[in-house]
C-alpha cells in the first residue's frame, strides 16, 4: 500500500502488527466520527491490553506487537480504529528505520496488506494504519503521519487525558506529515451519477461590487464572487427555481504528490437555524430527493469537480430555508495541504455556470464552510460565499458552526 491507498477488508477479525529493526510500542485508539476516543478507556495499549472489539498482544521483543481488531465486536458509535507506534527507546527518532505495518486475516493469518511508511526523520511517533467503517464496509488505510513529540502527542491529539510532568505547559502536539508517494493509489470507484465536465475556457466575470457594498444577479452573466460577497439567484427578474449543482474541487499542494480525501456535504436548516438533514457521502439523498449528493471521491486527482450536490430548488420543502455546503477532510489532512479549492453553482439543464468563489488563502483545519444558499422572503435564494475554516472533519461537527454562519 501507499500512504493514503485504501483496501476493503474480506475477514471480519484483522490483525495489525507493525515491524522494525528496533522494539516498537504498538497502540490502537477507538475513535468516533469527531476523531477522538470517547474515554481513556479507549486507548489500547500493553498496560491496558484489552478493549470493545480492540486487543493488544506483546511480541515479547522477539515478535512485532499488534492489535487485533474485530470488527463486529466494536461498538455502535466507533468509526474508526488507529493503530501507532513508536520507538521503546527514550528519545529514538524513525531516523533511518523502516517500520512496516502488515495487515492480516486474524483467524488463518493470510496477509491482506504491507505499508511502509516513506522517508521517515524525526518523528518520534507514527500513526501507521487506520481500520475505519465507510458506508457500511470496513476498511483498511495506509497513513504513515508522523509526530515529533511521541505516543504522548497521538493520545493527546485524539483526546486521550496523559498526565506527564513538565517544566513548563507545552505546546499543543503538531503532526509532522511526510512527504507522499508520486505513485497514486486505485482510482475510487465511479459516482452514483457522473460528475460535471471541467470547467470551461475562462470568461470574464461579471462586474461584482466591493465587499459590504450590495449584491449582484445574474442577469450579466457568470458571478465571481469573493468572501462573504453574495450573489442573487435572480435572472431577467425573475427567481432561479430549477435545478442547480454546486460542484466543488481542490488538488493536493506541493505539485501534485499527495492524495487529498476530502468529503464535500450539504446541511440543510430551517427558518430557526434549526438543523432539518445532512446530505455527504454516507446519505447520498435527503429531502425526498430534492437534494442529492455524486459519492465520495478519494484523491482529488484530475480536472474538473471532484464532488458535486445537485439540488432541485424548486422541490425544496417550504421548511427548507437556508442550505450551507462545507468541505471535511475526514482523514485529518489539514486545508494547508489543499490547492485551488472552488465552488461553483452551475445551471443542471444547460451546463451552465452560474457563481464561482475561489478559496484564496488556507489555514491548518480540517473543516471549511465554502457557500450558503438562503431562501428570501420573496422566494428567490442568494448565494453567500464563506470560506470559514473551522476544526471539524465529519459533516456532522459542521451542523453547529454552519448555523452560526446563516
Amino acid at each position: 500500500m501507499t500512504p493514503g491507498s485504501n483496501i476493503p477488508l474480506a475477514a471480519a477479525r484483522v490483525t495489525v502488527d507493525v515491524a522494525a529493526p528496533v522494539r516498537l510500542d504498538v497502540s490502537g485508539l477507538l475513535l468516533t466520527a469527531d476523531g477522538k476516543v470517547r474515554s481513556d478507556d479507549d486507548f489500547i495499549f500493553y498496560n491496558q491490553p484489552s478493549g470493545p472489539g480492540v486487543t493488544y498482544r506483546s511480541g515479547g521483543g522477539s515478535a512485532p506487537d499488534a492489535i487485533t481488531v474485530d470488527t463486529a465486536a466494536v461498538p455502535p458509535g466507533i468509526e474508526k480504529i488507529v493503530v501507532t507506534a513508536s520507538p521503546d527507546a527514550a528519545g529514538q527518532t524513525f531516523q533511518g528505520i523502516e517500520p512496516t505495518a502488515t495487515v492480516r486475516d486474524a483467524d488463518d493469518g493470510s496477509v491482506l496488506a504491507t505499508f511502509t511508511p516513506p522517508r521517515l526523520g524525526a518523528e518520534t511517533a507514527l500513526v501507521v494504519v487506520e481500520i475505519y467503517l465507510r458506508g457500511g464496509q470496513w476498511k483498511a488505510r495506509a497513513v504513515g503521519q508522523g509526530y515529533a513529540d511521541g505516543l504522548a502527542g497521538i493520545a493527546t491529539d485524539f483526546g486521550v487525558t496523559v498526565e506527564e510532568p513538565a517544566p513548563a505547559p507545552a505546546a499543543p502536539p503538531q503532526p509532522v506529515v511526510p512527504p507522499r508517494p508520486l505513485t497514486p493509489p486505485p482510482p475510487p470507484p465511479a459516482a452514483q451519477f457522473p460528475t460535471s465536465a471541467p470547467p470551461p475556457p475562462p470568461v470574464p466575470p461579471a462586474a461584482v461590487p466591493a465587499p459590504g457594498t450590495g449584491k449582484v444577479n445574474l442577469d450579466k452573466g457568470r458571478v465571481s464572487l469573493q468572501k462573504n460577497q453574495t450573489v442573487s439567484l435572480v435572472k431577467g427578474g425573475r427567481p432561479l427555481l430549477a435545478r442547480v449543482k454546486m460542484g466543488l474541487g481542490w488538488e493536493p499542494a506541493y505539485g501534485g504528490d499527495a492524495d487529498i480525501d476530502l468529503d464535500a456535504s450539504v446541511i440543510a436548516y430551517g427558518p430557526h437555524r434549526n438543523h432539518i438533514d445532512s446530505c455527504y457521502f454516507g446519505k447520498l439523498t435527503i429531502l425526498n430527493g430534492a437534494v442529492k449528493h455524486s459519492g465520495d471521491n478519494l484523491t482529488g486527482e484530475g480536472a474538473g469537480d471532484d464532488e458535486v450536490i445537485v439540488v432541485d430548488l424548486g422541490r425544496l420543502p417550504k421548511e427548507v430555508t437556508g442550505l450551507v455546503f462545507t468541505v471535511n477532510s475526514f482523514s485529518g489532512q489539514k486545508f494547508t495541504e489543499v490547492a485551488k479549492a472552488y465552488c461553483r453553482l452551475v445551471d443542471a439543464t444547460t451546463e451552465e455556470e452560474l457563481v464561482r468563489f475561489d478559496l484564496t488563502h488556507a489555514e491548518p483545519q480540517t473543516g471549511v464552510m465554502m457557500a450558503k444558499l438562503v431562501r428570501q422572503f420573496t422566494g428567490e435564494w442568494e448565494m453567500t460565499a464563506l470560506g470559514d475554516f473551522v476544526k471539524a472533519r465529519t459533516v456532522r461537527n459542521m451542523v453547529k458552526p454552519a448555523a452560526e454562519a446563516l
